[in-house]
């Protein structure tokens, strides 16, 4: 957090990046259920590797929407246009990730007791964690940076 909060100049900023982290395991648990696996120390390392990948994709995007606040932009300006730049970054992360844990979530041979469920556990929740970073992520960041309208008291 408080590296996040040094990069970003800003205590919220990270906030909103990993308040979608609890919702990543929305995909895990959804992956656990369809293929019947279990926790393990594997599958926790699954884990820690998605989470990784999460508050990066997060980063690539409040960062953008930082720097184009940054260039006099509106607040939905800049969510809008940060949404639709960085959706084929987010995308291609994901797709190049998936597609490299797809020989192990699949494997047939020796060691696959111990590799699938780590290939299972990104791929799971890297499905759901993309579509919660390009929908949640905008969505707090604007929540928390919008102005009040009446002033305080």
């Amino acid at each position: 957090y408080m590296v996040m909060a040094a990069q970003f100049e800003s205590f919220s900023d990270p906030l909103v990046v990993m308040l979608a982290l609890p919702f990543t395991l929305i995909g895990v648990v959804w992956a656990f259920k369809i293929t019947g696996l279990t926790l393990s120390v594997t599958t926790f390392i699954g884990v820690i590797m998605l989470v990784g990948i999460v508050v990066n994709n997060g980063i690539v995007l409040v960062d953008y929407i930082n720097l184009l606040r940054k260039r006099n932009h509106s607040l939905y300006e800049a969510v809008a246009e940060a949404g639709k730049s960085r959706l084929r970054p987010v995308l291609m992360t994901t797709l190049t990730t998936i597609l490299a844990m797809l020989p192990m979530a699949m494997s047939k041979g020796m060691g696959r007791e111990m590799f699938s469920p780590l290939g299972i556990t990104v791929i799971g929740g890297l499905l759901v964690s993309t579509l919660i970073t390009l929908i949640f992520v905008p969505v707090v960041y604007t929540l928390f940076h919008r102005k009040s309208k009446s002033p305080a008291l």
